[in-house]
């Protein structure tokens, strides 16, 4: 653990500041992760060392692991459409806090932040009205980075620099699912759907607890799984619980897709190979005007579910117990 904040070096600075779509993984009780994707909108402040993003009570489920164990990955892993000219892949490792009740300060600057990514805000009665809980009912994530770690390229290959905490040993094997270990899932149906998707990514549990996102290419699948290609010495030897992410988007994430998976990962001297066991997909239009409107009806419909079913009272309690 580190004792004071984290200042990463210039390099991924650029980074952090300009990707416009970037991996976030969190821990599972089972110790395992799940990874899937967010745009931080450039909110990296390297003086106090921390990063954040935003995500809503409609991912209720997100919000409690990050609450329950807060150990929380970021990996900047593409240049598509941001404002970042470097070839680097970055990771960066922290503690998340959860802000469920931001100020209207935070709010505010989060609006001026996101519109070069994002795209003008629009304005008027009608998108006010429309657009008032996807504004005004976010969710901050705070990360307080304990270290992040550089590549000279976005596949991860060659030799990494790290700022902050030393880079941990690698984890044990993981005792094997009561259920087994091969897919339980459409192998075929799965490749099909991240097809089209380019950028993959694996995710797992690390020594110190933090998730380990490591960008990986599908080189092929068979019965026991999908078989995967990774940065040498990145996936430690063994079995164990691992998230997938294959996920594509457009400018300004006017059109995006996104498969998630959770499942097995083996990794002998022959390689490794992935074996799914859940699978959820994403699809947003590339269309402006349609995507706005249904994140607008999105967002209400997920507050007033989280109102409903004591969702956002259930998150409140536990983030009571994390200050406490």
């Amino acid at each position: 653990m580190t004792t004071s904040p984290v200042r990463w070096p210039d390099a991924a600075d650029a980074v952090m500041r300009g990707d416009l779509t970037v991996a976030v993984a969190y821990v599972t009780p089972a110790g395992g992760a799940v990874v899937t994707s967010v745009s931080p909108v450039g909110l990296a402040d390297r003086q106090a060392g921390r990063v954040r993003f935003t995500t809503s009570l409609g991912f209720p489920k997100k919000l409690e692991r990050i609450l329950r164990d807060p150990h929380v990955s970021l990996a900047y892993h593409t240049r598509d459409h941001g404002f970042a000219a470097s070839s680097s892949y970055v990771l960066a490792q922290g503690t998340a806090s959860v802000d469920l009740r931001p100020s209207p300060e935070r709010l505010t600057e989060l609006m001026r932040a996101s519109e070069p990514f994002l795209g003008k805000t629009r304005r008027g009665p009608i998108w006010d009205w429309l657009l008032r809980e996807y504004h005004q009912e976010r969710v901050f994530v705070d990360v307080d980075v304990e270290r992040v770690t550089l590549w000279p390229d976005l596949a991860a290959h060659g030799a990494m620099t790290v700022t902050g905490a030393a880079w941990p040993e690698q984890p044990n094997a993981q005792k094997p699912p009561k259920n087994g270990t091969g897919p339980r899932v459409d192998l075929a149906a799965v490749a099909r759907q991240i097809g089209g998707l380019p950028h993959r990514l694996l995710a797992y549990r690390g020594a110190d607890g933090f998730p380990v996102i490591v960008p990986v290419a599908v080189t092929g699948h068979d019965d026991a799984g999908l078989h995967l290609d990774v940065p040498p010495g990145m996936l430690p030897p063994g079995g164990r619980r691992a998230g997938f992410l294959a996920h594509s988007f457009r400018p300004q994430c006017v059109g995006l897709g996104m498969r998630t998976l959770t499942g097995w990962l083996t990794v002998t001297d022959e390689g490794a190979r992935y074996a799914p066991h859940t699978t959820k997909g994403l699809a947003a239009p590339p269309y402006k005007t349609l995507l706005t409107v249904s994140n607008g009806l999105l967002a209400k419909y997920g507050l007033w579910r989280a109102r409903r079913d004591g969702t956002a009272a259930r998150l409140q309690h536990l983030a009571r117990g994390r200050v406490g």
